[in-house]
This record gives C-alpha cells, structure tokens and sequence, in this order.
C-alpha cells in the first residue's frame, strides 16, 4: 500500500473508487487501483483546507476597533508579502498579492509539516514542487499575454534587436521552460535533503542533538517558502513589464 498517514487511508475509503473510474475514464492507470491517492496529495489536501479555514477565519472576525489576533497575523503577512511585491513589481502590484501570498503560505505550511514526526515533508515528493511550478509558470505566462498581448509578450522572448532575433527567441522559449524545473528541483532537492539529514540524526542520536536539526528544518522551510515566492514576483515583473 502507498500510503502510511491515517488521513491517506481515509481518503481512498472515501473517495478511491471514485478517482480510480475517472482516471480510467481519461486513459490513466494509477499504479494503485485501490489506493490512488499518496500521502503528499492527502497532505497538499490538508494545507489546502487549513488555509481555507484561516482565510474564512479571518474575513468573519474582522473588526477595526478590535482586531483578533488572527487578523493581526493576517495584516502582518498581508504588509510583509505587499512590501516584497511593492519593491519587485512596483505598481500594480496588488492584483498579484493575493496569488504570490498563497503561494508562500502553501510551500511554508508544506515545508513545515515536516517537522511532526512520523510525517515526510510534502514538498519532498517530487510531484509538488512540481505542481507549485506549473502553476507559477501558467499564472505568470498568462497575465504577460494578458498584459502585452499575443505580439507584444512573444516580442519579449526576442528581444530588441531584429537579427539576432531568430537566434534569441528559441533560446528564450527553452529559458523560461526550464523555470518549472529550476523551481521544482530547487524546492525539491533542498526540502529532501532537510528531511534526509533530520532522520539520520534522529536515528543516531535520539535525544538532545535532533532538536537543532529541527530547528534547521524550520529554518530552511521558511527560507525556500520566501524564495519560491521571491521567484515567482520576478517572473511576475518580467512578463508584465514593457519595457525591452
């Protein structure tokens, strides 16, 4: 069986059978029948809901004379990830706020949930980097067409000088392709290589000296949650900006 977490088990009685006949219906065959959900999906599905909750949360308790905390923490989030868009994409910003500050609290939640025991980080299944980074590269592609239109956004891919242009473009097209998988190796590589180190550690030494790979763990968890969005803020600018 693929998966080990309760929550995994619980999902395929639930909802298996029914995932199963759709992906047969699409022509995929998962390679566990009676189990097709994994445990990073079951977990990527439990994030999903935690900030969903917090969300909703958040705009049912708004006050302005009394703020909750949870509207505290929401504003400092909301300040912290506005004063990074402010100073990548400059005006405008904030018809992106609210994609790039999911994007960071879903790779932080994901990151973080590495440190409960018995739990492998999500983000260290190569699957979800994956999936963050087809996201990025769709949400940003598309509000460069959007913003510049068909011509002026491939224009972009060929630069300002005409002749070298045939040369550039290619070039330019394969670049930004290999973006999905700088991110997704990026998150990947570093999140595995966290969970790797704190579990040889806790094999060897059960007590005492984990706890500070633990604390590196959470370290680097916020680290590539604020680089994974820092990423996706500069390939935001690049695409929507005019200038060439």
């Amino acid at each position: 069986m693929p998966e080990t977490l309760a929550l995994t088990r619980l999902l395929n009685q639930v909802l298996g059978g029914p995932i199963t006949s759709f992906l047969n219906a699409i022509g995929i065959q998962p390679n566990h029948p009676n189990a097709p959900i994994s445990d990073a999906y079951a977990l990527e599905l439990l994030v999903a809901v935690i900030l969903v909750a917090f969300f909703l949360l958040v705009r049912f308790t708004l006050s302005v004379e009394k703020p909750a905390p949870v509207q505290q923490f929401a504003e400092i989030i909301h300040e912290f990830v506005g004063g990074q868009a402010d100073q990548i994409l400059g005006h405008g910003y904030g018809r992106f706020q609210s994609f790039v500050t999911v994007i960071f609290l879903f790779v932080l939640l994901c990151n973080l949930l590495g440190l409960i025991p018995g739990i492998d980080t999500p983000t260290s299944f190569p699957i979800v980097p994956l999936g963050l980074a087809i996201a990025t590269f769709v949400f940003y592609n598309y509000h460069g067409f959007r913003e510049q239109g068909i011509k002026g956004y491939l224009g972009h891919f060929a630069g300002p000088i005409w002749w070298i242009a045939p040369l550039l473009f290619p070039i330019e097209i394969i670049s930004h392709c290999a973006r999905v998988m700088s991110l997704t190796i990026r998150l990947y590589a570093n999140m595995f290589a966290s969970d790797l180190v704190t579990l040889v550690f806790f094999s060897l030494v059960p007590l005492g000296i984990p706890v500070i790979f633990l604390g590196l763990h959470a370290a680097v968890s916020v680290i590539q949650a604020f680089v994974f969005m820092l990423l996706a803020m500069i390939y935001l600018s690049q695409a929507v900006s005019h200038e060439h």
